[in-house]
């Protein structure tokens, strides 16, 4: 008989060996029992496209990985690439400790039961299954079939609790999931003062802590039509190959322009990451700075760690608290060092409260999530739909104009500097501001009143930083559907935030070349309000952004109102069902009362000239299963966007000779929206 006893610990969404409880348990607890560890990540084909590893010559036996609405791909390269490092580092960790990690490819049922017949073949006996338990919808399901698995092969199957958020859900002040309060501040109020909650970061496992690491001959290799490769470079290359088309149609990559975030994913990258934060002096300048636009420290890009689980939020409170309390001489450089708890580690405990939240809500509202009538059960929004099958009464324009609308939101050809900004940055480096998430949110959703499903599918494609929770419960709150306490009534003005928030233009400039000539604010934000006899002097002619702008938004560069004390008005009309071409005044653009994303959390294909893009997918099933079919969403093809009347076509010069900046004009609205 077998003395050995064999744990699979299942990794998910941790991607880290310090703070995992798991890892912490099976290195200090003496009666475990279990004498070898197997670490298994799967890569999921419902989640991410696994198409590349496939063998020369054969097929996938599942569906390619898109999304119900608009058929985009779930995984997008940014994320993909990212995750990769964020699984080669944790290989890489696992090995310094004398243990290693298995990546397969499938369903986890299918895994399951070849490995665990492979070891039962080689005289090792498995004696349980372990996982951190997560939110989401379909990662309820796999638990669920991870359960079954079990069952089915006389295993023990226990799901941990999930400890990388900011406030241990052992510590939560809440019986059960729907006594969550459906307003962020009462929630927030509940759990303050929140410098006190956090528990104690776990250690990291010693070397050779961790039960045996099992002979790589002992474990089952990869069930065919798949093959996983030895090296990250080809790990890396099989994961990107068959997505690498999806950003084949985007414009050039503007001349001068930085990515925000070109950091590599892994454990180790983000802890590197949030000691730069503290020794810059970026954290404690981040309350000032969080609505920037340009540059890589403006915020704190820990949001695509704290996503896949490099990193969790205790850490990052713990790491907060040696800087505020003056314990940890490597940051003795850092300004406010030993000065206590300052705005800026007040704002980000405040953000990562924010995303806990959004976690809490996916758990309450389950499926719901991801439904066009969201948390609220709202169905009294009338979403324009791309689709000839759920257009309503009344939609003014046809599926496929609105099909063509959405694409050049994407794209980037709006007419809107802003939102064109916003989108071209997050093409070409899957990151834009939280700042500018909000403002794309509300532009497709209520300026031109499009299922928001859209927007929601479209950044889980393109977001390096996607969290399953943060991104679907944001743009719900920002539709209005989710818990936004003022819903539809919130409306942001791209206009006047990008005068409020990109002062110079600078922002548009650099990821809009287009408009880099131009030397009035106004115009730089809505090429169309350039004089037309300075169109060709300034490359406006032909211009799809200028010609042809996708929403006009009057707006007054003078005067202020005199009233200090003006009531908000309610908009109603144009901005939620009109045609989307007209003008429209000036909206509120007041941003949510909690933030949208911690930090950004978390926010169209085959587009060529008049074609009609098919965008397809239930309406409101939430994450059904499996998805097949081989059209819309399989990458940008042809050979270059032009888009109805011209293509991307940049300034003369070089980036950075930008005409001198002038005052921004203020917008007539209301006092309290002015302060927005």
């Amino acid at each position: 008989m077998s003395t050995n006893n064999v744990l699979v610990y299942i990794v998910r969404h941790d991607l880290r060996v310090s703070d995992n409880p798991i890892l912490d348990h099976l290195a200090s607890a003496p009666d475990h029992g279990f004498t070898h560890v197997l670490p298994l990540f799967v890569l999921l084909p419902h989640q991410i496209e696994v198409s590349g590893f496939l063998k020369e010559g054969t097929q996938s036996p599942f569906p390619e990985a898109k999304s119900d609405v608009g058929h985009y791909w779930r995984c997008g390269p940014h994320r993909a690439k990212f995750i990769a490092q964020s699984i080669w580092n944790l290989k890489d960790n696992l090995d310094k400790l004398e243990s290693g990690l298995t990546i397969r490819i499938g369903k986890y049922d299918n895994i399951l039961k070849t490995l665990v017949d492979g070891l039962r073949q080689n005289e090792l006996n498995v004696g349980g299954v372990w996982a951190i338990g997560e939110e989401g919808f379909e990662e309820r399901r796999d638990e669920k079939t991870i359960s079954e698995t079990c069952s089915s092969l006389n295993l023990d199957f226990r799901i941990w609790v999930d400890e990388k958020y900011f406030i241990d859900d052992r510590d939560l002040k809440l019986d059960a999931a729907q006594e969550l309060p459906d307003v962020f501040t009462t929630y927030r109020k509940m759990m303050e003062p929140l410098r006190e909650k956090p528990r104690a970061v776990l250690p990291t496992p010693s070397k050779g802590a961790l039960p045996k690491n099992i002979e790589e001959s002992k474990i089952a290799g990869q069930e065919s039509p798949f093959q996983m490769p030895s090296s990250f470079d080809k790990f890396e290359e099989a994961l990107l190959r068959p997505i690498s088309g999806a950003l084949s149609e985007a414009p050039p990559f503007p001349e001068g322009a930085k990515s925000a975030h070109p950091f590599r994913g892994g454990e180790d990258s983000a802890r590197s990451r949030l000691d730069h934060l503290i020794k810059s002096g970026s954290v404690y300048s981040y309350k000032s700075s969080r609505n920037g636009l340009l540059g890589a420290d403006f915020s704190t890009k820990l949001s695509g760690y704290l996503a896949q689980g490099c990193i969790s939020a205790r850490q990052v409170h713990d790491r907060l608290m040696a800087y505020e309390d003056g314990k940890d001489e490597f940051l003795a450089e850092s300004q406010g060092y030993g000065e206590g708890e300052n705005e800026g580690t007040k704002s980000i405990r405040f953000e990562l409260l924010w995303r806990d939240y959004m976690r809490l809500c996916n758990r309450k509202f389950k499926g719901k999530l991801f439904l066009r009538s969201g948390f609220r059960d709202d169905h009294g929004n009338k979403w324009k739909s791309a689709k000839e099958e759920e257009v309503i009464e009344g939609q003014q324009q046809s599926a496929a104009e609105v099909s063509k609308i959405v694409q050049r939101v994407f794209h980037g050809t709006t007419g809107m500097g802003l939102i064109d900004a916003s989108q071209r940055e997050l093409l070409h480096t899957g990151y834009t501001s939280n700042r500018a998430r909000q403002n794309v949110a509300s532009f497709l959703a209520k300026h031109l009143g499009i299922d928001w499903r859209y927007g929601a599918e479209w950044y889980e494609m393109m977001l390096v930083d996607y969290d399953v929770s943060s991104n679907w419960a944001n743009w719900q709150y920002v539709a209005g559907v989710g818990n936004d306490p003022r819903g539809e009534a919130r409306i942001f003005n791209p206009v006047k935030q990008a005068f409020d928030y990109d002062k110079d233009g600078e922002y548009v400039r650099c990821w809009v070349p287009e408009v880099r000539k131009l030397e009035k604010l106004e115009n730089v934000f809505q090429a169309w309000t350039t004089p037309k006899e300075d169109w060709d002097r300034f490359g406006l002619a032909g211009l799809a952004m200028a010609e042809d702008p996708i929403k006009k938004i009057d707006f007054s560069v003078e005067g202020k109102p005199k009233s200090s004390r003006r009531p908000f008005m309610r908009r109603r009309g144009p901005a939620r069902g009109g045609s989307g071409r007209g003008q429209q005044s000036s909206t509120a653009s007041h941003p949510p009362t909690g933030p949208s994303s911690p930090d950004g959390n978390d926010k169209v294909p085959d587009a060529q000239q008049g074609t009609h893009i098919p965008v397809r997918g239930m309406a409101e099933h939430p994450r059904g299963g499996f998805r097949g079919g081989r059209g819309y969403g399989g990458g940008y093809r042809g050979r270059g966007y032009r888009g109805p009347r011209g293509g991307y076509r940049g300034g003369r010069g070089s980036y950075g000779q930008v005409p001198p900046p002038q005052q921004p004009p203020t917008q007539q609205l209301a006092p309290t929206e002015q302060a927005q």
